[in-house]
């Protein structure tokens, strides 16, 4: 594991700091109104890129840096990506380039204290793909439904299961979403009614952005060199929508209403020192998703609930380390049949679980269906997500007294919207 990169920028030394000069991850901010613009974070600031080319402080076209979204950087390529990190490191750096540290008007300019910017997605999300390749958490849901002897379906040992999600519903963090309406089917009903989910979820995962194309079969290897970075993501789930859709072509409208994604992209290089592998396989795979390295990371990932007049409770803390397919292998196994990837495809890594009941990702999870209520802080009881209250996940990675955080992914569920059909 690497040391701490001293800063001249004090606030990105302190212990714990989420931004030290080791990570720099890609944001999109807006400040008192201003156009929203890509930003980095360091410390207790984000970096104005735009402003900061424009400075010729750095070696890049501004125009890569109009769009309020990293996809042109992207689109620059690899070797790009590592020129930018390697220039704002040596700027930034305690023993590096002083010209930005010396130019304090420069500073006041392209420093922007964190926490008075808002937000934004930090990317344009082309198409989204979701799998279901934790172990833990298939094996869970598995025995909910099915014999819990054989909880996993057949072919989950030797292929991560995905389907094509929705791009036009992923939503940036701090984006409130209303509870569905769908077809809702008890198992002793005889027919379906129209009406908003009882049995609203949420899913801790991790999303993985590619950065360069990738136009048909792919290495695991040639996957894994394609991500640009990693987001916290929240695939919210309509669980009884889900009960009565999925069978046979797997979940449709019960994914639909909403995937919120992080605040940050966290550059893979920034998570290179925290690389693991997986865990051992039960079956062998077959040869094109055998992975040439470790292709987990040691991640740490919590999720957070607060009703509407409560108080936040921890309820989990997992950690991507669980997982059994890494992004690469997804990313490869997606490919293999000739389908192309682009820049800002995102792929969800599927709910995160760990072997114990604090470590699930996911409330039907927690609860074992809906039977056994969590009971937050504040003494309120929680089967599934009640109107008003607010999911936040975080996560980082952490070693050695360095923190690489990915900041917060935050979704607040609101009352369902008039019934769509009676207006």
């Amino acid at each position: 594991m690497s040391d701490l990169l001293p800063s001249w920028l004090e606030s990105a030394n302190a212990p714990g700091c989420p931004f030290p000069l080791n990570n720099l991850p890609y944001g999109v901010f807006s400040a008192a109104g201003d156009t929203p613009r890509c930003g980095i974070a360091i410390g207790d600031r984000v970096l104005d890129i735009p402003a900061l080319a424009r400075a010729g402080a750095i070696e890049f076209d501004p125009g890569l840096f109009v769009e309020p979204a990293w996809n042109a950087f992207m689109q620059a390529g690899p070797e790009s990506w590592r020129k930018l990190r390697a220039r704002l490191q040596d700027l930034l750096g305690a023993n590096g380039d002083p010209r930005l540290r010396d130019d304090k008007a420069l500073v006041e300019t392209v420093l922007v204290p964190l926490d008075s910017v808002k937000l934004h997605a930090p990317f344009r999300v082309t198409e989204f793909t979701d799998f279901f390749a934790s172990r833990h958490h298939a094996q869970n849901v598995g025995a909910l439904f099915r014999d819990p002897q054989n909880a996993l379906p057949p072919n989950w040992l030797h292929i991560p299961i995905g389907y094509n999600g929705r791009a036009s519903s992923v939503v940036a963090s701090g984006t409130a979403i209303h509870r569905p309406w769908g077809q809702l089917k008890a198992p002793d009903a005889d027919a379906p009614v129209f009406a908003p989910s009882r049995r609203f979820d949420i899913e801790l995962e991790l999303g993985a952005v590619i950065g360069s194309p990738l136009g048909g079969p792919s290495s695991v290897q040639e996957a894994d060199d394609a991500i640009f970075g990693y987001t916290l993501l929240n695939d919210w789930s309509a669980r009884d929508i889900q009960f009565w859709e999925y069978q046979p072509l797997g979940p449709f409208q019960a994914k639909a209403t909403a995937t919120s994604i992080g605040e940050w992209i966290v550059p893979k290089a920034a998570l290179e020192p925290f690389r693991v592998d997986a865990p051992a396989r039960e079956k062998p795979l077959l040869e094109y998703l055998k992975e040439p390295g470790p292709m987990l990371y040691d991640i740490d990932l919590d999720i957070y609930l607060r009703g509407a007049d409560g108080e936040e409770t921890r309820i989990s803390r997992t950690n991507y380390r669980h997982m059994y397919y890494s992004a690469a292998q997804q990313i490869a196994h997606h490919t293999a049949c000739g389908c192309p990837m682009r820049i800002g495809d995102l792929t969800g890594s599927g709910t995160i679980s760990g072997p114990t009941d604090d470590s699930l990702g996911c409330l039907i999870e927690m609860t074992k269906g809906g039977r056994e209520p969590l009971v937050l802080k504040d003494g309120q009881p929680r089967t599934f997500l009640e109107d008003g209250d607010t999911v936040r996940l975080t996560g980082a990675a952490k070693r050695n007294g360095i923190a690489i955080g990915f900041g917060n992914c935050v979704g607040t569920l609101l009352a369902p919207l008039q019934e769509p059909y009676a207006r």
